[in-house]
């Protein structure tokens, strides 16, 4: 029973956060999709303690570090022991016990977030950085439930798929700078890419995003089978981002309308699966 009720609390916190992840994970297989919600939730978790809910309760700069420092010993306690008092933290440890997620991407990913109380202006290295602790290393967890989940043992991903995997979560990350650029910069104080006013730069960063995807499209076929369509409705929905931010080219936060993630939705759906390892 406990269990199940961590794995609720988990899948309310997608819920509450996010439409265009909650839909891609609805066409997970349920093989996986528990496994993933757990993953998001934490991150979310996490996120927010450094994107204003600690700040708001009163807690400085080094309070929330303090908090920050403390989900991160109790989620990696939690692995080890399988065990946690904080539902969304024993969700995590479930999944990531079950499916091989341990500290070489739990410790970068909570290394991003503690840049953010310490990095108002990120250069090409601090990026790079960043966006491989805070968004690759999610799609690694990710790829990790996705090959392990419901089998006897862990194993790797094949390396293509994880350099695909990577690559998306980065595409995922910079479409995202791009489109909360002006919060980050007004409400955060936080410049990720450094772009300013600059087209010629906006539109590097847009080159980079759709290299990203091509890259990470090419790897979809070789996921499991029951993973496939929800990674590439994923995919569909940051590439229409990219292409309406593009188009948008100013400030602004961009949108995938829903009748449109909806479309992008159903055309991955009558694609038939490819083929490719996996169950």
């Amino acid at each position: 029973m406990y269990h199940r009720t961590a794995r609720r609390a988990a899948d309310e916190v997608i819920a509450g956060y996010s439409t265009s992840f909650g839909l891609a994970c609805r066409l997970l297989g349920p093989r996986v999709r528990t496994h993933v919600r757990a993953v998001y939730a934490l991150v979310r978790v996490a996120d927010e303690v450094v994107d204003g809910p600690a700040a708001e309760a009163g807690l400085d700069a080094a309070a929330t570090r303090h908090v920050l420092d403390d989900l991160e010993a109790h989620t990696l306690r939690a692995i080890e022991e399988g065990f946690s008092a904080n539902l969304v933290v024993h969700a995590f440890a479930l999944t990531a016990r079950e499916c091989g997620i341990g500290e070489d991407l739990v410790r970068p990913f909570f290394a991003s977030m503690r840049s953010d109380l310490e990095i108002a202006d990120h250069d090409d290295r601090s990026r790079r950085q960043y966006v491989y602790g805070s968004a690759e290393v999610v799609g690694l967890m990710c790829l990790q439930a996705f090959v392990n989940a419901g089998r006897p043992g862990t194993d790797p991903a094949d390396p293509l798929v994880r350099e695909g995997a990577r690559r998306l979560g980065s595409a995922f990350q910079e479409v995202n700078f791009l489109r909360d650029a002006e919060h980050d910069r007004t409400g955060l104080g936080r410049d990720y890419l450094g772009v300013g006013d600059s087209a010629a730069a906006r539109t590097e960063v847009l080159d980079r995003i759709d290299r990203d995807l091509l890259a990470a499209r090419a790897c979809i076929p070789l996921l499991p089978k029951d993973c496939r369509r929800a990674v590439a409705t994923a995919h569909g929905l940051f590439a229409a981002l990219s292409r309406r931010l593009r188009e948008e080219n100013g400030p602004g936060r961009v949108r995938v309308p829903n009748w449109r993630k909806a479309v992008i939705a159903a055309k991955v759906s009558l694609v038939p699966s490819q083929r490719g390892g996996g169950a």
